[in-house]
Parts: structure tokens; C-alpha cells; sequence
């Protein structure tokens, strides 16, 4: 099951366009990976806080959706707490509540040395469709 869960959200553009990989996938828990490059940084030369961002709403994605209940997005929050070091970041986002429609989820970014570098906190809203993972649609 948590391959057919991979291969659906390898449909995700945006994260694959920015290099984000899932490497992970359980009821209500992911784990996201994003190999860094010059791309992913700003004018400052760190690593662009959208970036950071984008891996860990993937994470809240793929971790409330794991479940086959389509959800949503209705609210996030992000704190920025250093910037990493090394050539990867990593996001873990686990789910605190999950209720018939609305749900939370915690996210923890960290970079290569295991060092917490940001934490997203999202609300996540199912719409009334399910996920099918084996045959990839959405009903």
C-alpha cells in the first residue's frame, strides 16, 4: 500500500519540479526529503524559506491524505528557527487529530545533522471524496 500511496503523489508537480521526494508513508505520518542545490537559494545564499515551506506542506499533504479521505489545506503556519546545514532537508509530519472532517498535523524540518530548522503546523479540511491508490483516482 505505501507504494501505490508514492506513486499517486509522484503526481504532484510543484514538488517534483522543486525536487522533493516522499520517502516515506503511513496512516497519518510522511516523511519528506529535498536534496538541496543553488536553486533553492535566495538572494542571501541560504536556503529560500519557500523551499523549506513547500517541503513541509508535501509532508502535511501526503500524511493526511494517506489515509484515502481527500483533504485540504485551510490554514498552516511555519516558524523559521536556523538555516540548515549539509545538502539535505528532511520533513516528518505526523498527525494530531483526525476527525471526519477536519484534522491537524505537526511537522518538524530538519537538516542533515538532525537539527530542527523549522516547525509547520497545518489544519487540514476532507472534502467529501475518497483516494484510490491503487488505481490513482480521486471519487
Amino acid at each position: 500500500m505505501e507504494k501505490d500511496i508514492i506513486v499517486f503523489f509522484e503526481k504532484d508537480r510543484f514538488a517534483h519540479y522543486v525536487g522533493i521526494e516522499l520517502i516515506k508513508v503511513e496512516p497519518g505520518f510522511a516523511v519528506t526529503q529535498l536534496k538541496l542545490s543553488d536553486r533553492h537559494l535566495n538572494g542571501l545564499g541560504i536556503v529560500q524559506g519557500g523551499a523549506i515551506y513547500t517541503l513541509a506542506d508535501f509532508a502535511f499533504a501526503a500524511a493526511t491524505n494517506s489515509g484515502g479521505l481527500a483533504t485540504v489545506g485551510i490554514n498552516c503556519s511555519i516558524t523559521y528557527f536556523s538555516s540548515p546545514k549539509g545538502s539535505i532537508i528532511t520533513a516528518q509530519a505526523k498527525e494530531t487529530s483526525s476527525e471526519k472532517r477536519i484534522c491537524g498535523c505537526d511537522v518538524e524540518v530538519l537538516d542533515e545533522d538532525g537539527k530542527l530548522i523549522a516547525k509547520f503546523s497545518g489544519t487540514g479540511y476532507r472534502i467529501n471524496k475518497t483516494i484510490d491508490y491503487k488505481t490513482g483516482t480521486v471519487e
